[in-house]
């Protein structure tokens, strides 16, 4: 029989570098599922990740405490900051950019991206990622 879930827990750890501090600790402790238990497991499937990237984890806790997790792709404005080479996005979106990337680097960040996505092809998914981009103030240009 299938064990009972009682609930999901979702974060954003950064990759190999989970510790039980807020707020990891906290949405754990709340469940009752060994803290220190998921960090040791997390930091292990996490390490061939650069450190520190951030990873969207989604934690199943099941009724007798046990708990799996899945991790997903960073988020796409992580991807579009690296590529544009900025650490945040403009103070004025729509009046003023903070950077630019090439159309050849939004399609690599949407095959990146493209099995969190809901698109059901390249094309698709390269516009998502291009209203995530306007959202934040970068410029797509040719090339």
């Amino acid at each position: 029989m299938a064990k009972k879930i009682l609930g999901y827990i979702k974060l954003q750890v950064p990759a190999a570098s989970a510790t039980p501090s807020p707020p990891i600790g906290p949405a754990l402790g709340q469940r009752g599922v060994n803290i220190m238990g998921f960090c040791k497991e997390f930091n292990a499937r996490t390490e061939k990740e650069a450190k520190g990237t951030p990873l969207p984890t989604v934690i199943t806790v099941y009724q007798d405490k046990s708990f799996t997790f899945i991790t997903k792709t960073p988020p796409a404005t992580w991807y579009l900051k690296q590529a544009a080479g900025i650490k945040s996005g403009s103070k004025l979106v729509g009046r003023e950019f903070a950077g630019k990337i090439t159309q050849t680097q939004l399609r690599e960040i949407a095959e990146k991206k493209m099995k969190d996505l809901n698109a059901n092809d390249l094309d698709a998914a390269s516009r998502i990622i291009e209203g995530s981009a306007r959202a934040i103030g970068i410029q797509v240009v040719e090339g």
